[in-house]
């Protein structure tokens, strides 16, 4: 119990220093970590809604919303992804005067940066929630599947940093890998473009929705706009949980099995 309570103090101590010491220095510290995402999603509005003049239809209800509310319910959790994956990546690496501690539990080292990720997180969910109040769509019942599908995306990115984390301390192009699958995969998932109302190829479209993170994605924009409980897709929740099991069983094993050389190599 002692042993348990001790891991979680120390994860949460060391992912709030992780998320001040990216920013220490600069005159405005932490709120950087929120300019980014905010300036990125104001961009893609002005690009979509007023440059090309896009709207999202909601197939649910049959009834159009503004491409903001359909773009930030989506952008949001990809954000959390990409930036828990890209650094959670390089985490052994960062801190390897503490994987060469004998004594360190360097199990957590990949916990620390979904935790300093999850900060930025909810704020951008209280943002959200906020932009679509002044859209005159307030929260309701279905909002609160975020958390669910917020709990799923922690699930998904665990399995995929202890991988990651594991083999880029012997492949360190990995890194650049990430970055890059990282961009084809904002594109892919989709969440610029609504993949019910393109027009490609049933089996194409069946690939994409594949990727675990289309599922997230998608579960974001059911509670927010087409208001659909996760258990009405019974098909894609267990597919995603099956995905998500075999990914946390296969980066614990990774992790275990390249543990002991990476001191040597670090």
């Amino acid at each position: 119990m002692n042993h348990t309570k001790g891991n979680l103090n120390l994860i949460k101590s060391l992912a709030k220093n992780d998320f001040k010491a990216k920013f220490a220095g600069s005159y405005l510290g932490v709120a950087w970590a929120f300019i980014q995402p905010v300036v990125t999603v104001l961009v893609y509005w002005f690009v979509f809604e007023k440059g090309m003049r896009s709207n999202a239809l909601n197939l649910h209800q049959g009834v159009r919303v503004p491409y903001v509310l359909w773009l930030i319910a989506g952008i949001v959790p990809w954000f959390f992804f990409q930036e828990a994956l890209q650094s959670g990546t390089n985490t052994l690496i960062e801190y390897s005067y503490l994987v060469k501690k004998v004594v360190f539990q360097i199990e957590v080292l990949p916990l620390v940066k979904i935790i300093s990720a999850v900060f930025v997180h909810i704020f951008f969910i209280l943002v959200t929630l906020l932009i679509f109040c002044c859209y005159g769509m307030m929260p309701d019942l279905y909002a609160l599947q975020i958390f669910y599908y917020a709990g799923a995306a922690i699930c998904l990115t665990v399995g995929l940093i202890y991988i990651t984390s594991a083999v880029v301390v012997f492949f360190r192009d990995l890194s650049q890998v990430v970055g890059i699958a990282l961009q084809v995969g904002m594109w892919m998932t989709p969440i610029m473009w609504n993949v019910d109302t393109i027009e490609l190829p049933a089996v194409f479209i069946g690939i994409l929705k594949l990727n675990p993170m289309y599922y997230i994605v998608t579960g974001y924009r059911d509670a927010l706009i087409n208001k659909s409980w996760f258990w009405e897709n019974p098909g894609m929740t267990a597919y995603f949980w099956i995905v998500v099991a075999a990914l946390l069983g296969v980066g614990g094993l990774v992790f275990k099995r390249l543990r002991p050389h990476f001191a040597d190599v670090l």
